[in-house]
Formats: C-alpha cells, structure tokens, sequence
C-alpha cells in the first residue's frame, strides 16, 4: 500500500445487473429503503427516489420468504416506470428468504453473522477443534446450496460483516476483535473460492471508526496473502444524523478511500434513504479528484512508524496528550476551543496564539511564527512557541534547525492536490530527522454549504487522527459559515475519531424496513431527553438485528423490539423488554439515574 501516492486498489470485477462493481469502475454509491418490503407501491416510490438522488444500486430488507419474493413486484413496478437501477436484498437470519431473493433481484447481502449460526447470545462457548470443523462443515453445506442458486441466476452476493452481529462461534474462538470479524468474512471467501463463485463483494463494518478502519485494513492483507482480490463495500454502521452522521461517515470511510480503498459506499444516516446519496457522491467525488496527482516522494516509512514518531510536550501538546482544538477569533456561546489565534490581541481567560511581533509576554498566550522567522522564533524566551509551515516550506534545513529546537509546535498546512498524502510524507520527513515537535494539521478550505465543509474536513482530519499521527486540529475556512461552528466541527472530528469526547455519543441506525419505530422522531425525543450527558454513548437501534451488539460500545441502549415496542438495555444486558413507546424515553431516564449516569441539564 502507497500511503503517499493516490491511486485505487485493484480489485476484481463483480457484475451487478448492468452496473458492475469494482476494477476500474466508478466508485459506486447506494442507499436502502425504510418501506416494508410488503408495501409494493411505497417501495417504488421511495426507490425512486433514491435513483434520482444518484444511488447506483438499492437495497431491501427481506425478512422472510414473502418479502423476499415480493421483490420482483416491486422491480417489476420500478421497470414499467423506467428505472432499471439494480436491487439488492438484506437478509438476515433467514437463508431461506436468500435462496428466493437470489431468484430475483441482481444482488443478495447475507451476514455471516447470522446466515447459518443462531441469533447471538453473548454466551462464551468452549468447541474442541472437531466441534469447530462440524460447525464450519454445516456452514459450508447451507452455503453452498445458496451458491449453488446464485450461480444459475447469475446473482451476486455481498458478504456484510457488521461488528455487532459475530456469531457466538466467531466471538468464542477470536473475541470480539477485528481478527474474529475479518475470519468471519474469510470463512465465507474461503468457500466462493472453493467453488470458483467470484461474483463476491465484501463489507466488514462497524460504528466505531477506529475498529472499522484498522478491520478492513486487516482483511485486505488477509486477502491479499490468500490469493483474494475482491471489491469492497464500505460503510460507519449506526453514523448517526445530522452533523454528527456525516462528519462521523467522512472520518471513517474518507480514511479508507483517501488510500485507495473501497468499490462502493453507503453513508448511513438516520434519516430519509435518499438524503444519505448527496453527501456519499460529494465524499467520493472530493477523494477520487485526487487521481493523477503530481508524484509525492517520502521516506518509505509504515503509518506505525510514523505514529511512533517521540513527541515532546509542549504546555499539554503532543507526548500522548489528547489532542487539541486551535480556533480563530474570539469564543463563542458553544464549547471552547483549546486555543484561540487573535493575531494581535490576547485574550482573558482562555489560550491565545498572536503573531508574535504582537507577543507582549502575556500568561495563557503564545507566539505564532512562520517559516521566514526562524531568528525570532529562537530569540523569544516563550515556553511554547507555535510554527505555522505549509509542506513545502520543510527544507533540509528547517528540518535540521527543528530537530534541535524544543518548545516548539508545528502547525502543518498543505495545499497538495493529495493533501493526506502530502502531510503523510512530511510527518515522515520529521519522523527521518529526529523532530519531536508535535503538529497540528491546519485544514483549509473556501466552503459555504455546511455539509460540504463537514464532509471533507472529516475526511482530510480522520486518517491523521485515527492513525495517531497529529496532536491538534485547527480547521479554516473562507466561507458563509460561523466560526462557531467550525469549532462544533473540529470537536465533532475528535469524537468520530474516538478522540475525545465532548458531548453524548448517539449510536443510532439508518432506518430500514425492519425498524420497529419511526427512528427519525425517536432519536430527536432522546436527544432531547439526553444530549446533556457529555461523554455517555447511547444505542438507539430499530431493531434486535445488530441492537446489543453494536450497541457493545455504548452505555445505555434503547431498541425497538416490536411494533411501538422498547426494550431498553444497559451494556449488553437487556434490563426491560417490550416497553411501551410512549413510555420508553422516561424508563430510559430513569435506568440513568438508577446507575449513577445522570446529572440535570444545566
């Protein structure tokens, strides 16, 4: 893998009705209807809606045998309107209702999670080697027949590994890690390969981007030592809504696509299917520009290396300290920023960078020099001093002056086509001449939509804060769009990286035909019960399919478990079923404060 360089990994080719998916096909994009697949005039029309959006395939849930046969009223409808974009169907712990969907539709996404093995229990499991095989034989014997159908219907299929549904199997031999979620997916592979059914794409998901990311890397070196190529799918489970959704789905997937990675994308939002579409086509379209750069040459060195680069601590910066947050301008009414750069005025009370001809001295504030100052950086008797270089300004030289300069703060800028490519190589160049300054990436941009600014912010801040490579962020922007909220952006970024954490974490799921509730309205009823709560995650799931597991993560979970029915959850432990939803948000108030987890807002 070139972490300098952009250029797409070469994946094999699956062939997806009349739109095929990976080698050197667009990257393509897709969304999944909330309709019940039963509702065969409600399924046209939102499928509709989501292809006008710009969705390359749709996806389905299919529950049962009904609704998985059901399918082809509702392509037969979509057909006779004129829309010919091919469907998928989701299933989950039916193989049956597989076997009649790949009758069907183009494409079928089974979990191997829950294809074969029973519904998880979190129960640990002891198999003696000969179990284990007895296991993987029925596994294979179920598999097979189901490929078997395929093949005949010239059907693919997506393996969809979530992180929230590992069998009690994989979790009792591998634990819940990316190795036991990566295995899951290789037994399946494992299986096309034997019996040359290559029509396969992969998705290895989860909603902790850390665990997302560092699994699908795993699984393409797993694949690669085993022969295996195939195209990938990508994707944050339970993203969330709103802001937090797409800067969380920007860091996750836009780490994956600014290497090269991924065949197709789904943004999950909880929200309307066809508002998710937008916001996948701009991250694809901001990452995928980047082809043909002008070559970056850096040190050959692996992103371990550079994390491991020694960093001093400079006033609570760098040295494993969490990062921090460099705003411009003066706090606003929202959360405060670590540091504010005023240029010529410190500020009472919090953190200031000034320009340092303007630097009198002052407590709480530090100078600020660029790279034509390096006499006046090492005359100022400042105990922190902040460097502000764009890469190309790193010189032989400089490099050599910083490597023996302490105290001193790099703030990074790029304005390379590839600018995660281009800092990458300049961390590695400091990383080469023995620096221990620790660097903030300053992102730039000329942004007026939010949305747009939310979506490339998180994918040019997440690959540095996922990997551990940056001690700060400091986000600019020369645009319609209010400095406070930049800063919200910034602490945003850090709390999708699993940074730092400063206001209530919802794991809340895309809704789909499975959800029990209307997802949209419930996740606003308990944010607005809980979003005081700095620091505490809460699950809010449609469903059972991936509620306890993928709510493993969070502190309470609130999940639908029938028609307008809760149950409520702390940990992984059910504590109350079937819960009315009228009176679901005030029992999940309530299970807070009986653990000691609530505080009145302020």
């Amino acid at each position: 893998m070139d972490y300098y360089n952009y250029h797409r990994r070469e994946s094999s080719v699956v062939q997806i009705g009349d739109t095929p998916l990976g080698g050197e096909y667009p990257i393509r994009i897709q969304s999944m209807t909330n309709t019940s697949t039963l509702d065969t005039p409600g399924s046209v029309e939102q499928c509709i809606r989501i292809i006008e959006a710009g969705a390359d395939y749709v996806r389905l849930t299919a529950q049962g045998v009904r609704e998985a046969e059901n399918l082809a009223e509702i392509e037969k409808g979509l057909h006779a309107r004129g829309y010919h974009t091919p469907l998928v169907a989701d299933i989950h712990f039916n193989p049956k209702a597989a076997d009649a969907a790949a009758c069907t539709v183009e494409k079928v996404r089974i979990n191997p999670g829950n294809f074969v093995d029973s519904a998880r229990t979190f129960k640990q499991i002891d198999y003696t080697d000969e179990e284990y095989a007895a296991e993987l034989k029925r596994l294979r014997e179920r598999f097979v027949a189901f490929l078997d159908i395929c093949k005949e219907h010239h059907t693919a299929i997506r393996l969809g590994v979530n992180h929230g549904s590992l069998s009690d199997r994989i979790m009792s031999r591998y634990g819940d890690t990316p190795a036991g979620m990566v295995e899951s997916c290789m037994e399946f592979l494992r299986i096309c390969r034997d019996e040359h059914f290559d029509n396969v794409v992969i998705s290895i998901k989860a909603s902790n981007t850390v665990v997302m990311v560092e699994t699908v890397r795993l699984l393409i070196h797993t694949m690669d030592a085993e022969g295996m190529h195939y195209p990938l799918h990508l994707g944050v489970t339970e993203a969330g809504d709103g802001e937090d959704g797409r800067i969380k789905s920007a860091v996750g997937i836009g780490t994956l696509l600014a290497d090269g990675i991924g065949d197709t994308i789904r943004v999950s939002l909880s929200e309307a299917p066809e508002a998710e579409v937008p916001v996948a086509r701009k991250l694809v379209a901001y990452i995928t520009a980047r082809a043909g750069h002008a070559p970056i040459e850096a040190p050959h060195l692996s992103l371990e290396q550079l994390a491991a680069r020694p960093k001093e601590d400079c006033g609570g910066i760098g040295a494993g300290e969490q990062p921090v947050v460099i705003a411009e301008g003066k706090p606003g009414t929202g959360t405060k920023a670590d540091f504010y750069y005023t240029r010529d005025q410190a500020l009472e009370g919090t953190r200031s960078i000034v320009d340092y001809r303007h630097y009198r001295g002052e407590a709480n504030t530090c100078p600020l020099f660029g790279p034509g100052d390096w006499q006046a950086l090492t005359d100022c008797p400042a105990p922190v001093r902040f460097l502000q270089v764009d890469t190309t300004d790193l010189t032989e030289t400089l490099l050599a002056q910083l490597s023996q300069e302490k105290g001193v703060v790099l703030i990074l800028t790029s304005h390379h086509a590839n600018p995660v490519g281009d800092i990458r190589a300049a961390l590695a160049r400091l990383t080469v001449a023995g620096c221990t300054s620790p660097v903030v990436l300053k992102a730039c941009y000329r942004e007026n939509n939010p949305e747009d600014l939310q979506v490339k912010a998180g994918a040019d801040f997440g690959p540095f804060l996922l990997d551990n490579l940056i001690d700060g962020v400091f986000l600019h922007n020369e645009g319609d769009i209010a400095t406070q909220s930049l800063t919200d952006y910034m602490f945003t970024i850090l709390q999708a990286a699993r940074k730092r954490f400063s206001k209530t974490e919802y794991i809340s799921c895309p809704s789909c035909g499975r959800t029990m509730f209307d997802l949209q309205t419930t996740l606003a009823r308990v944010k607005a019960a809980t979003s005081h709560l700095t620091g505490l995650k809460i699950g809010v799931m449609g469903c059972i399919v991936n509620g306890p597991g993928e709510m493993a993560d969070a502190d309470y979970g609130y999940v639908g478990a029938g028609r307008n029915r809760v149950s409520l959850y702390k940990g992984k432990t059910c504590i109350e079923k079937n819960i009315p939803e009228e009176q679901a948000i005030e029992k999940l108030i309530a299970l807070i404060q009986a653990n000691g987890d609530w505080c009145d807002p302020s």
